[in-house]
């Protein structure tokens, strides 16, 4: 099973390093991922593979949300069959 996280928000020092904790606190595994600055925007799509999480995907989500809010920043997890369907023409 993959998840796909997305971050958007103002670039600041430490979303990456924030991020991490989460997915090795979880044991999430990263698949693919890309970020870029755009002005000072940062944006960064994760695909993680979720099969050894140690948590319910709901605790995943709330830990992300709670990040988000922490740091400013809009971050969406969602399971990556959602993802697909939500994005298929």
């Amino acid at each position: 099973m993959k998840a796909v996280i997305t971050f958007i928000g103002n670039d600041k020092i430490g979303i990456v390093h924030k991020a991490t904790e989460i997915l090795v606190k979880y044991h999430l595994n990263i698949v693919d991922i890309n970020q870029t600055i755009m002005d000072d925007y940062f944006t960064m799509i994760m695909i993680v593979d979720i099969s050894e999480s140690t948590v319910e995907f709901s605790e995943i989500v709330r830990a992300f949300t709670e990040l988000g809010e922490e740091i400013g920043m809009y971050i969406k997890v969602q399971h990556e069959d959602i993802f697909k369907a939500m994005h298929q023409i």
